[in-house]
């Protein structure tokens, strides 16, 4: 079991523990001594369902990553590929099947498609002559993976790109069949709401897939309440901004993987008195990063400025439990102390990384220019100066900053004055493709085509009647001890967030003006449930959301939305799941175009 995802109202080890299920049974029917190939994609989302100690209780001796060639030597029965259903893998793995038999002793092949078998990869095994060499030819169906108490993601790192730039509506229906099994283990979820395009599909594969199923009814006593669909173009604004929680800065400074994150290991070096910083570690400090860590849970949502004090506090109740030694006279009281160690230690470690990721952002976010940067991205979501070529962009192109900051900056701008007057666009176009290269035109075609940089149409900026209507710039931000959801971007209020605040509160009727704005039709849809399922309320019991964002989240949003959780009277608990958890710069790298 994990612990830290049965913490919410809704236990996630049940989902955990009916995948978990199916990777045995599927193990269990290739009998004998095991080698697993890996596509390397898949081993970081496997590792959250699944330890190497599992793999093992079922006859998994190796495990290697996919590459070309020849496989590496192993006393096995069964090789068993993973793999995404990705043609270019296939012929990685005919490679290896034909450098396999020309061995020796035959072996048995196995191929797990992840998250669905594909006929076209299959017809590419058949035309290099490797089919017939599989005897199980499976799906495993991981359309979502928990990663914490109240957090699902596919992981599905083309779905944005997918779905707006290509109408490839396969993350699609991954992200409907991974909702009919939530509803298949957590009960019908009677009503839907949904705003966007995406969503409006996926509402509609689910209705279809339930018609389908019409065997037998689903008796589960609804854990949800609502569902809420969302998609990402219906709120393009905030992942392009600089996300100031504690999680969301990690992420956006060193990137958090699979709730990993890798760090500068000097940082974590012991400090040995007189070796004068000699042998220094040179491989990344690796970390956990969730809420089974105790500090971790209660930081990570927290606005960075309102971080140090958390930590200097909980330096000093530390420091004061180990000082109790001195006051444990009796051998009771000297047992109790020590059999609280263990735990004293823990936290005394897991403080001690804390200061220290702390102190490495805090020497970012000191730095002149991310002061800079960030005063654009304010004053751009305050709505000002957003019709005119900026001056700080205009530097970060002459000194040849990373384009990837350039382009979020210059999206941002685009989306807060809905598209850019066409002459501005054109010069930083031109200044864009001049100085980084022409090769860039595709990828700022994309960034067109996805809506993010885009010339405004109509001579109509709809920005500030959104940002009015929407309360989405605040000028009074309490950091330390926040009363509204503003305070993950120190003043913007996330627009995803606002829309599923408001339609817990008073409902959308009351924003309809600027639901016709965003893009996308607004919709609901009522789920009938079979008599005596009915959920009566309990006074003062909360209602349970579950949030699906179509085309990735960021943990500034997930952030805003615990938050709303834990009010007092907001009435509504979230479950967040998404495609991808996502920044700005992994938004952005996916929708660049790699040149050839």
């Amino acid at each position: 079991m994990a612990a830290h995802l049965s913490y919410g109202r809704v236990n996630l080890n049940v989902l955990r523990e009916a995948v978990r299920r199916e990777l045995r049974e599927f193990l269990d029917k290739c009998a004998g001594s095991k080698a697993i190939v890996w596509d390397e994609y898949l081993t970081g989302p496997f590792g959250l369902i699944a330890q190497y100690s599992l793999l093992k209780e079922h006859e998994v001796e190796k495990m290697f990553t996919l590459k070309g060639n020849r496989l590496p030597a192993a006393d096995v029965k069964n090789i068993i590929f993973f793999v995404r259903p990705r043609l270019e893998l296939m012929d990685i793995i005919a490679e290896n099947v034909l450098s396999e038999d020309r061995r020796g002793p035959t072996r048995d092949f196995h191929i797990l498609f992840v998250p669905r078998r594909s006929l076209l990869c299959e017809q590419r095994l058949k035309d290099l002559g490797v089919l017939g060499s599989f005897i199980h030819r499976e799906e495993y169906s991981l359309d979502l993976i928990p990663f914490d108490g109240d957090l699902l993601s596919m992981e599905s790192e083309g779905a944005f790109k997918e779905c707006y730039l290509e109408g490839d509506q396969t993350s699609l229906y991954h992200a409907a069949k991974g909702l009919m099994t939530l509803q298949a283990l957590y009960g019908t979820i009677p009503q839907i709401f949904g705003k966007g395009e995406c969503s409006r599909q996926v509402a509609n594969m689910m209705i279809r897939m339930k018609r389908e199923f019409t065997g037998s009814q689903n008796s589960i006593f609804p854990v949800f309440d609502n569902l809420l669909l969302l998609d990402r173009n219906v709120d393009l604004l905030t992942p392009l901004a600089t996300q100031l929680t504690y999680e969301g800065l990690i992420d956006e400074i060193y990137g958090i993987q699979n709730s990993y994150v890798k760090l500068p290991p000097e940082k974590f070096a012991p400090k040995k008195q007189g070796d004068g910083g000699k042998d220094l570690p040179t491989e990344a400090k690796k970390l956990q990063l969730n809420s089974a860590e105790e500090l971790y849970a209660e930081i990570r949502d927290k606005n960075f400025n309102a971080v140090g004090s958390v930590l200097s506090k909980k330096a000093k109740i530390i420091s004061a439990a180990f000082e109790e030694r001195h006051n444990a006279k009796t051998v009771g009281e000297i047992k109790q102390f020590v059999s609280q160690l263990p735990h004293m230690q823990a936290a005394r470690g897991s403080l001690a990384n804390h200061t220290s990721i702390a102190e490495l952002i805090k020497d970012v976010t000191t730095s002149e220019d991310f002061f800079d940067k960030l005063t654009v991205e304010q004053e751009f979501m305050s709505g000002i100066d957003t019709d005119k070529v900026n001056n700080y962009i205009e530097d970060c192109i002459a000194q040849k900053h990373s384009l990837i900051k350039v382009l979020r900056l210059v999206c941002l701008q685009s989306v807060c004055n809905s598209g850019l007057k066409q002459k501005v666009l054109d010069y930083y176009k031109r200044e864009i493709l001049q100085t980084y290269g022409y090769e860039h035109i595709l990828t700022l075609h994309n960034l067109e085509k996805a809506g993010l940089l885009k010339p405004q149409t109509g001579g109509r900026n709809n920005y500030p009647t959104i940002r009015k209507t929407l309360r989405l710039w605040m000028d009074d931000v309490n950091e330390q001890n926040p009363t509204d959801i503003s305070y993950v971007y120190s003043g913007y209020a996330p627009l995803s967030v606002r829309l599923a605040q408001l339609l817990s509160r008073p409902g959308w009727r009351s924003i309809e003006e600027v639901l016709r704005i965003l893009p996308g039709p607004h919709f609901e849809e009522r789920q009938p449930l079979p008599t005596g399922l009915q959920k009566k309320r309990q006074p003062g019991e909360n209602r349970v959301t579950l949030i699906f964002f179509l085309g990735g989240v960021t943990f500034a949003e997930i952030a805003a939305l615990r938050f709303l959780s834990q009010l007092e009277d907001g009435g509504t608990e979230y479950v967040i799941a998404t495609t991808k958890l996502m920044n700005g710069t992994s938004w952005i790298e996916a929708l660049m175009e790699k040149p050839f």
